[in-house]
């Protein structure tokens, strides 16, 4: 039996993200080659719905067949998730299709022993309301994500949070001023100047996708023309051609030259270096300091499904060591007078709040938090971000 293209291409990978740790997002981009649209719209919505509702699935798997989801083998948890997925949520799917394909897959993929297993399970699969075990399958969230979020933020914002992980995205473009003719037709402005929403399935034009919350970063630097500004984790640079537009004088950095390879084309100079390291710009501080620094990503989950499955509590604290040295590691090359914002897209504090109260005791009082800002999905529009303005006082005269 001929296998969907679609289903063919969710299944690998999925199978990917499950057994190499790939992401599906860059997956995914390298599909268009090779199929048609109606094909990558649908391969796109199963693996991302697969992966947004991953722990409810097993749930149902394991529910109608009465044995646990993860002592299956990564390719027959793979197609009965791709299944149950299309069963439940996907109502313009024949039921036969989504059954067959998921049987095929097993079978193509050497586990043929499974496949009267998996073409018995999903047979019983259907639509009707079921009781999830707890208020973290409810959510399609880890447990232990549920609870800290339960703590941190409460039921109510928890529940939105939650929401706005479970949904795709909406798509958002960065216009430079003077170039609003060029907007793609459809296209909505936002509050945020030179921000965009995209109508469903719009392409950007001669633009490039930014989310809002990371197009809210760059304005929070006051940027003027001609002052140094150093981009501390600059890839892959849009961050960076938002502060050109201002007329500053930039440098990017970022610890991977592959991945400066992305910024190349801005014509800014560019260093690869470890931020975690004292800085090679002594004697030349910077006015302006942007450090949107790696973090775990939990304001994404809507973007980045897999992030809350691979993502363990021991992995915040690793994040938020790593924070602290790069944040130190810049103000030591603020200039007096300078702003540096220091951003994240997570939505725990350890990462937040309290990397900049621990950086702060490091530098000594010659440093100052001006204001915070925090975008919570489901509340503010876009994935959720922190971010927080440092200044460094002026020298008095003597």
């Amino acid at each position: 039996m001929t296998i969907a293209p679609a289903r063919r291409a969710a299944f690998d990978i999925l199978k990917r993200v499950e057994t190499q740790g790939a992401f599906a997002a860059d997956l995914l981009a390298a599909l268009p080659g090779s199929m048609d649209r109606r094909d990558l719209n649908l391969a796109t919505e199963l693996v991302m719905g697969c992966l947004r509702k991953q722990n409810q699935l097993d749930f149902l798997v394991a529910h109608f067949s009465g044995r646990p989801a993860p002592k299956f083998d990564a390719e027959v948890r793979v197609a009965l998730r791709l299944g149950a997925y299309q069963l439940r949520h996907l109502d313009r799917i024949p039921r036969s299709a989504a059954v067959n394909d998921s049987v095929s897959l097993t079978r193509s993929s050497g586990k043929g022993s499974a496949a009267g297993f998996v073409n018995a399970v999903l047979r019983k699969v259907d639509s009707s309301p079921v009781k999830w075990p707890s208020g973290a399958v409810a959510t399609a969230l880890p447990e232990w994500l549920h609870a800290r979020w339960l703590a941190n933020y409460g039921g109510a914002a928890t529940a939105r949070l939650a929401d706005a992980a479970s949904r795709a995205p909406e798509t958002y473009i960065h216009v430079p001023a003077g170039r609003e003719t060029e907007v793609p037709e459809g296209a909505e402005r936002t509050e945020l100047a030179g921000c965009y929403k995209l109508p469903p399935g719009a392409g950007p034009g001669p633009f490039w996708i930014q989310d809002i919350g990371s197009q809210a970063l760059v304005p929070l630097l006051e940027l003027s023309a001609g002052q140094r500004f150093l981009d501390l984790c600059a890839a892959p640079g849009n961050k960076t051609a938002q502060a050109l537009e201002a007329g500053a004088r930039t440098v990017a950095c970022d610890h991977s030259v592959k991945r400066l390879h992305a910024v190349q084309s801005l014509g800014c100079p560019l260093v690869a270096l470890n931020a975690e390291r004292p800085l090679p710009f002594a004697g030349r501080p910077f006015d302006r300091i942007l450090v949107d620094a790696p973090c775990s990503g939990t304001g994404t989950l809507g973007r980045n499904p897999e992030i809350r499955w691979r993502l363990q509590p021991s992995d915040i604290e690793r994040h938020r060591a790593r924070q602290v040295e790069i944040l130190t590691r810049a103000l030591a090359v603020l200039a007096p007078g300078g702003r540096l914002v220091y951003s994240t897209c997570s939505l725990e504090p350890e990462e937040n709040e309290a990397v900049v109260r621990q950086a702060l005791m490091r530098v000594g009082p010659s440093f100052a938090l001006g204001r915070t800002v925090q975008r919570l999905p489901g509340r503010e529009p876009g994935d959720g971000f922190f971010a927080a303005v440092i200044k460094s006082s002026v020298p008095r005269s003597v």
